[in-house]
């Protein structure tokens, strides 16, 4: 595992930062929300009502697609088990329609799943390990099934990662999020995250085979797209 994505692991196996989780991206992510109703929106033009639908992390995003789409059916990955603590805690009432497996891409499921969804994730790996971790993504998929993609992308010239770094860290304070704590995010980021610019990010994508890959989502820092197996 490269040393930037085990930094983060480690971050979320702590049981007061996993606590922490559900506020954070809504401060440090523009349009949190929305990005949750065009993700649904994306992946209901191609899945069945019944979808079953391949997904990660906390449980934010599933949680808000078990809200609008009552018939889908989730399959969530993450390594941390703290993580899926509180992805069956936010699952709430919908928790029934949702398994649970620790482990990465590779212990998940062989599907074919209908869809899938990989939002605030696939920055903390390295380009070789986002592409093969985008393969097997999409070899679990359907043939023309969906894949959602967004997390942190922004340009990264000469002077340029410091600037939208420093934007990043802005926004979050704008929005509430406490000054020093920012500041630890933003240095942690700058370390640890192996960021890249929107157009590689983009090659991503189409080097793990997907097709039709289109951005739909840009907001300082942060950029999704949606392409298909």
């Amino acid at each position: 595992m490269a040393e930037g994505a085990q930094h983060f692991l480690d971050h979320f196996k702590d049981p007061a930062a996993v606590a922490r989780y559900a506020d954070g991206p809504r401060r440090f992510v523009p349009g949190f929300d929305a990005l949750h109703r065009m993700t649904g929106i994306l992946l209901a033009e191609r899945v069945p009502d019944d979808a079953h639908i391949l997904g990660a992390g906390g449980g934010l995003e599933l949680r808000a697609l078990a809200d609008a789409f009552p018939g889908w059916t989730f399959t969530g990955v993450d390594p941390a088990p703290a993580m899926l603590g509180l992805a069956a805690q936010t699952l709430g009432a919908h928790a029934h329609r949702a398994a649970l497996v620790e482990g990465y891409i590779d212990d998940a499921p062989e599907g074919p799943f209908d869809g899938a969804v990989c939002l605030l994730t696939l920055h903390f790996l390295a380009a070789g390990e986002r592409i093969r971790t985008a393969a097997e993504i999409r070899r679990r998929l359907k043939p023309g099934a969906p894949f959602v993609a967004a997390h942190g992308s922004f340009p990264q010239g000469e002077g340029e990662r410091d600037r939208w770094l420093d934007r990043y860290a802005s926004y979050a304070i704008a929005s509430g999020a406490d000054p020093e704590q920012t500041a630890g995010a933003r240095t942690a980021v700058a370390q640890h995250v192996a960021m890249l610019s929107p157009d590689a990010d983009e090659a991503v994508l189409r080097d793990a085979g997907f097709t039709g890959v289109e951005q739909f989502y840009a907001a300082f820092t942060w950029r999704g797209w949606v392409g298909y197996a």
